[in-house]
């Protein structure tokens, strides 16, 4: 996962939206969403090749999402995978926090959106600390939480114009997360990879035939518990190959 918008507590009627954009290599094998079997709770898309997920939910409500920390000096090739931690959230939500603190270390850099209704946290493996997400809308991409880089405040700015006027609009929402815009390069952030790779990753959206967005996920839960979700996949010339969508009633 590449980068994330949430709104809590904004609209009344739907006190949490989230949408999320997974970059990857477009050889990757990856599955669509679907419930993972067999016990069929787990309702999230699948990395064929290390077997976790980017960004998941279960049928309790419970909701997690990743995006790696982009910083090649803590990088190490022989570590787990970090798309393990979201299903293992999604079985144990009680023993998860704790659990985290102890192991993160054995991971590479990460930040981990992971909650519940309104009670949700951001865990940053570089800090490493739990923060709770206050009411508000919330961006987090492939730094800190709090660092703003100009495609972060860009769209958490369009995504809080757009949920605090009504019902949110799945196709405004999609408008968000296929922005391809870029940035100046003296506003770009350093990250300790080269100026081209800063540029190709400044924007919301990313199109490049070898890495790039693949999927948007959109989920809106509204006052009474339901949740909608749809994941939306792309090929790397950016063309739609399907769409996928569910109701959970929480």
């Amino acid at each position: 996962m590449c980068i994330l918008f949430m709104a809590l507590g904004v609209n009344p009627d739907y006190p949490l939206i989230l949408c999320a954009n997974r970059d990857e290599y477009h050889h990757r094998p990856t599955a669509p969403a679907h419930f993972w079997p067999p016990e069929q709770t787990v309702l999230a898309g699948q990395d064929l090749l290390a077997g976790g997920t980017w960004l998941g939910l279960n049928r309790q409500g419970f909701i997690s999402a990743l995006t790696n920390i982009r910083s090649p000096a803590h990088h190490s090739d022989n570590r787990q995978s970090r798309g393990e931690l979201i299903p293992r959230f999604l079985g144990s939500a009680n023993d998860f926090p704790a659990w985290l603190t102890d192991h993160a270390r054995h991971y590479n850099p990460f930040n981990l959106v992971y909650g519940q209704g309104q009670d949700f946290y951001c865990f940053n493996s570089l800090a490493p600390e739990h923060v709770k997400l206050t009411p508000g809308c919330h961006a987090i991409s492939n730094g800190a939480m709090d660092d703003v880089w100009p495609k972060m405040a860009k769209g958490q700015q369009a995504l809080e114009q757009l949920v605090i006027n009504g019902k949110p609009d799945e196709q405004a929402l999609l408008e968000i997360m296929r922005d391809e815009s870029r940035p100046e390069d003296n506003a770009l952030p350093s990250t300790g990879v080269s100026l081209e790779w800063e540029r190709r990753l400044s924007s919301i959206y990313i199109r490049h035939e070898e890495y790039g967005t693949r999927s948007t996920s959109l989920l809106w839960q509204d006052k009474h518990g339901r949740i909608d979700f749809c994941e939306l996949r792309y090929d790397g010339k950016g063309r739609n190959l399907g769409i996928q969508r569910f109701v959970i009633q929480s």
